[in-house]
């Protein structure tokens, strides 16, 4: 049974204005992941309180999510495999960690919230990464997952829409068109993780209550769209898993 005492009610509105900003993901990335940041504190702050609470950001990247959390008055803790991304966007921020998703370098119950964002879909074991995030959470602590889907328009990342065709041949036409590879590259940063995926994960384990499943960037009316066979996959172009643990 999903529970949630305060659904997210995410309008019209506000999936036009995402749907805005993605379109500068590319060209203008911190102007889009600042505001999915803002977003993202306001969903979290629907299920769990953020001020005085210890939050995980899983794949945190260059910190765009810090300045939001830290404003909402959380106390943020980021955790990257990547240097480079790390310091994509100046400075490395303090309470930064280096460390696989897979195998997160902290004691079982240690933050309050684990929250990721746009990760899972570039790890090679996505479940054990949500496994790792529901450990690490204290009981009554909230679990934020959120990933792109592989059969959503935007599932191939910059190979899009080609990874239609295979992922590995949308990462060869890639290569061959701009003489490079594609920084998301399918097999080695990028896989396949689709919204059944996700549904089955939810409900095999058993370590967190599952509060709410939905597609992110979507209206909250269209969460229906979920028990649709076939249909769920394409419309869904970002699935938010949030469970609160045991």
């Amino acid at each position: 049974m999903l529970t949630s005492p305060r659904p997210w009610r995410a309008d019209l509105a506000r999936s036009l204005r995402l749907f805005g900003e993605f379109r500068h993901e590319q060209s203008d990335p911190a102007r889009f992941y600042t505001a999915l940041a803002q977003d993202s504190v306001e969903h979290v702050s629907q299920y769990h309180p953020l001020h005085g609470q210890l939050l995980l950001d899983v794949g945190g990247g260059p910190g765009y999510f810090r300045e939001a959390f830290t404003g909402a008055g959380a106390t943020y803790v980021a955790l990257d495999s990547d240097v480079g991304e790390l310091a994509g966007a100046g400075d490395i921020g303090e309470r930064t960690v280096l460390g696989s998703g897979m195998q997160l370098p902290f004691a079982s119950g240690a933050v309050d919230v684990c929250y990721s964002s746009n990760v899972l879909e570039h790890v090679p074991e996505p479940w054990r990464m949500a496994e790792e995030m529901v450990r690490v959470t204290r009981p009554g602590g909230l679990v934020f997952i959120s990933y792109t889907t592989w059969w959503g328009p935007w599932g191939g990342h910059e190979t899009s829409p080609w990874h239609y065709l295979g992922g590995r041949w949308a990462r060869r036409r890639y290569a061959r068109k701009h003489g490079h590879e594609p920084k998301n590259r399918f097999g080695e940063s990028l896989f396949a993780v689709t919204v059944a995926d996700g549904l089955r994960w939810a409900a095999e384990q058993d370590r967190a209550e599952v509060l709410h499943l939905i597609p992110r960037y979507n209206p909250w009316w269209s969460r229906w769209l979920l028990r649709v066979p076939v249909v769920k996959e394409v419309v869904t172009w970002n699935l938010v898993l949030v469970l609160r643990k045991k």
